[in-house]
């Protein structure tokens, strides 16, 4: 992923995957503790984090309504391509 350009933004369920990875770019958030509080700063950096994950969660989301994804079995490029579409359909769907 990194020799591509490619990052994910992960939630917190993948805390320690962006350190385990050497040729992988995972940015997760911090997590507070009962004897650690988050400072300022790593709050800002979970909301901007929230902020970039937020529409592709809505977009799965809203896929996930689609029943016709549960039948889905064509190759990963097609499937892509498929969801793409089905994606920009229902973001004009909802800016409606």
């Amino acid at each position: 992923m990194k020799a591509a350009g490619l990052g994910v933004l992960a939630d917190l369920g993948f805390l320690g995957l962006d350190k385990d990875c050497n040729d992988q770019v995972v940015v997760t958030g911090y997590k507070a503790t009962r004897a650690r509080k988050l400072t300022t700063g790593q709050k800002t950096a979970n909301r901007i984090i929230a902020v970039g994950r937020a529409p592709v969660e809505h977009g799965f989301g809203h896929l996930k309504t689609w029943r016709i994804l549960t039948k889905l079995r064509p190759s990963p490029a097609r499937a892509t391509n498929l969801l793409r579409a089905l994606l920009v359909l229902t973001n004009l769907e909802l800016d409606r």
